[in-house]
């Protein structure tokens, strides 16, 4: 659970020094993430660290509706109803919830997973590329103010054809390496509303741990 949140708490920061075209490309997807009512995402997570034999991996996936939105990241689950969020970690057998704007920040939002190059960046264009046979732009993206962050740079690979973000490499100061692959992506996915409505008799032996 650690790892996967360090992967995907980025500190906003405006934005400054950018490259045209990796601009261009990362606004098309931002215009494209904005058109979405609703969308369906699912991925792996994998950490590594040659110098502490980490190696480690994750699936997860999540809904995502407006500001609501549903999580789950191997046994634990983020539900958020725009209002309240509720974070369930299984191993602790706790449920902490908090105010979703002031956990904004700080949870792992699928959304934010989707446009986590819109601020706090600079960013580069690097190269075309082949994943999985597909052709797909590579950008690097540079924290604004490194000294206040455990990476140095994060590397998305973009879709030409579809215009998607299909997987995102993170590289932490320590020599950490986490990499995020996009494996499902459904636009305006059907939904209903209850899907982010937490209730506590599906976690039954659990304790709230309100903010």
């Amino acid at each position: 659970m650690r790892f996967l949140i360090t992967l995907f708490i980025l500190l906003s920061f405006s934005s400054f020094g950018q490259d045209a075209k990796a601009q261009a490309i990362l606004d098309k997807l931002s215009t494209k993430m904005k058109t979405q009512k609703s969308f369906y995402v699912e991925f792996t997570a994998n950490i590594k660290n040659t110098a502490s034999g980490a190696n480690e991996s994750e699936t997860g996936k999540g809904w995502v509706k407006g500001d609501k939105y549903y999580a789950s990241y191997g046994d634990n689950t983020i539900i958020s109803n725009g209002i309240k969020t509720w974070t369930i970690v299984k191993e602790d057998k706790s449920v902490y919830e908090t105010d979703a704007n002031e956990d904004d920040g700080e949870s792992m939002n699928p959304k934010k997973l989707m446009t986590v190059w819109e601020s706090g960046f600079k960013n580069k264009y690097d190269k075309e590329d082949k994943l999985n046979n597909e052709a797909v732009h590579v950008i690097n993206l540079f924290p604004k103010n490194a000294a206040k962050v455990q990476y140095h740079t994060i590397i998305l690979y973009i879709s030409k054809t579809s215009n998607e973000l299909k997987k995102a490499i993170m590289k932490a100061k320590d020599g950490t390496v986490m990499t995020y692959s996009l494996t499902k992506f459904t636009s305006n996915a059907a939904v209903e509303d209850t899907k982010f409505v937490f209730d506590i008799k599906k976690y039954p032996g659990y304790t709230i741990v309100k903010d």
